[in-house]
């Protein structure tokens, strides 16, 4: 999926278990971790090639034969795409705060939603470091799989909004809190 597909996603199951549960989760936080696999990555070379761009160190925001391909972004992306990677920080983040911290639960949301839609290049490996195994899904970018997950998002909201119960639930926070 892309970004703002997992940023959307996020936040629909933010809501809805929110409503469920009637537990407080800081959407802009479980937001910020659902779009956080993708962001390391790919945020450090996007700034440095507009800088670079910008500063007239560079003609082009794309790769050239000569300049920097940022080969290690690939290892980001492995890592942040891990689910032995999630399940440590998640663990230790558990440990330091002394409660599971449930923001983080979109960082999980979003590998296995990507689990299930990348292919080759993006295929990731859920088990990384210890397995190079990587799940082939049904790649996000084919035009029928975009529209069609775009709907389901759209439709998703649209329900979340329209079952909306009290004021408070609009603005976010749980029922009775």
């Amino acid at each position: 999926m892309d970004i703002v597909a997992h940023g959307i996603s996020t936040a629909a199951a933010v809501v809805a278990f929110r409503r469920r549960s009637q537990r407080r989760i800081r959407l802009p936080w479980a937001v910020f971790f659902g779009v956080f696999p993708d962001l390391v990555p790919f945020m450090i070379p996007a700034c440095l090639r507009i800088w670079w761009r910008l500063s007239g160190a560079s003609q082009t925001l794309l790769p050239t034969a000569n300049g920097p391909h940022f080969d290690w972004a690939w290892d980001v992306y492995n890592c942040t795409h891990s689910l032995l990677v999630f399940a440590v920080f998640f663990l230790v983040l558990w440990l330091v705060m002394r409660r599971p911290v449930v923001e983080t639960l979109g960082w999980l949301l979003h590998i296995l939603l990507d689990s299930f839609t990348h292919r080759g290049m993006f295929a990731i490996q859920v088990l990384w470091p210890a397995s190079s195994v990587r799940l082939d899904g049904i790649p996000w970018e084919r035009g029928w799989f975009l529209a069609v997950t775009y709907a389901v998002l759209i439709t998703v909201c649209f329900l979340l909004w329209r079952s909306r119960g009290s004021s408070r639930d609009r603005l976010g926070s749980p029922r009775g809190a």
